[in-house]
């Protein structure tokens, strides 16, 4: 039974072109598969859930995107073990990706928190937790 589970999330990003790329591989990295393309947006699913993105339109990209402001915070996905933090982690370095909490990584959500954080190109917070 699929109730109360999320649907999908649909995020408006400032260039749709960079986040297709960031969100595009990252994504996939975690088993998504492209959904839906259309001009100004793209998804991607996993099971029954996806993520959707979007072009903000230019009369509403006056006030950038921060996670401390009312609204999300950050996204956070389920990673199959450390060792898959461990390789994310290595790969989003190699790809110039700004990792976050640095001098407490891997463990910046406590001592039995596994993850890396990291930002999207809007600077959207993303989350990757080891079981």
């Amino acid at each position: 039974m699929s109730q109360g589970l999320i649907h999908h999330i649909e995020i408006y990003v400032s260039d749709l072109k960079n986040s297709v790329e960031f969100w595009g591989w990252l994504l996939e990295e975690l088993g998504y598969e492209p959904f839906q393309e259309w001009e100004s947006g793209q998804s991607w699913k996993i099971g029954e859930t996806y993520i959707v993105f979007v072009q903000t339109d230019e009369k509403f990209m006056d006030i950038p995107y921060h996670r401390c402001r009312i609204g999300l915070n950050h996204l956070a996905f389920h990673a199959s073990s450390r060792q898959q933090v461990d390789d994310m982690t290595r790969k989003l370095k190699e790809k110039g990706v700004k990792i976050l909490y640095t001098d407490k990584h891997p463990f910046a959500g406590g001592i039995k928190h596994y993850a890396v954080y990291f930002e999207d190109p809007d600077r959207i917070k993303v989350e990757l937790v080891a079981p």
